[in-house]
């Protein structure tokens, strides 16, 4: 109940702010429709704000599915490359904006046993946070390792890092390093929760490396194909 109450008190508190702010520059709007660059300059941050309402929308919407029982009901054999080339497209444009290149190597052809799509969302999580928190001109890389049966996907960036008294807070609700950060960029501290649920949910955990001034490496760290099939069976036996 007590964790209850905290996450919709947080949910309220994510919420109030857009919605204010949406509430506020609609009736902008109105006063200014006679003066069309003002009409420009509210409506971008309305669509701002909009895109933030949706972003938090869709986290919660994940963070429910992640929680229900039957949240991996028909998992697949699902390839890696996939996963890491759809992850880094949907970031590109972020990518681009902030002059950080995102580079990507290492085993191929690794594959998982789970959903596709969920696994998405989690690499493409970890890769937004590391363009957020990485200076201009850095670079981000994703890279794929197999070994002794378990697949490890490791996000590296070099940015500001995280102190070693925050490390164990990250996979928190709501949770931020950064919070001024978060807020100028619509950040709200679910999406490294999300990918925590996502990767024990398919049987694995999440890694972090990281130094202050030097940047950060999460790694997913997920049972192989081959692995995860031969575990449910000898299960189920």
């Amino acid at each position: 109940d007590a964790v209850r109450r905290d996450f919709v008190a947080n949910i309220s508190h994510e919420l109030k702010t857009p919605i204010g702010a949406v509430s506020i520059l609609a009736e902008a709007l109105q006063a200014a429709a006679k003066q069309p660059d003002q009409v420009k300059k509210f409506a971008k941050r309305l669509t701002k704000e909009s895109d933030r309402l949706t972003r938090i929308t869709q986290e919660i919407i994940d963070l429910s599915r992640l929680q229900a029982a039957d949240a991996l009901s028909k998992p697949e054999v699902v390839e890696i490359d996939h996963i890491v080339a759809a992850a880094i497209d949907h970031n590109r444009v972020a990518a681009e904006a902030r002059d950080v290149t995102i580079a990507s190597g290492g085993d191929a052809g690794t594959e998982v046993f789970g959903d596709e799509s969920l696994l998405v969302v989690a690499l493409q999580n970890l890769i937004s946070n590391a363009i957020v928190y990485s200076p201009k001109g850095s670079r981000v890389g994703v890279g794929v390792n197999t070994v002794d049966g378990i697949v490890e996907i490791a996000v590296t960036d070099q940015g500001i890092g995280i102190a070693a008294d925050e490390i164990d807070r990250v996979f928190e609700r709501f949770y931020r390093i950064d919070p001024a950060r978060s807020r100028h960029t619509g950040g709200t501290g679910l999406g490294l929760s999300i990918v925590k649920h996502v990767v024990q949910n398919h049987g694995g955990d999440v890694r972090v490396w990281s130094q202050p001034g030097y940047g950060s490496t999460f790694t997913i760290r997920l049972p192989e194909a081959s692995h995860a099939i031969a575990a449910s069976l000898g299960e189920r036996a």
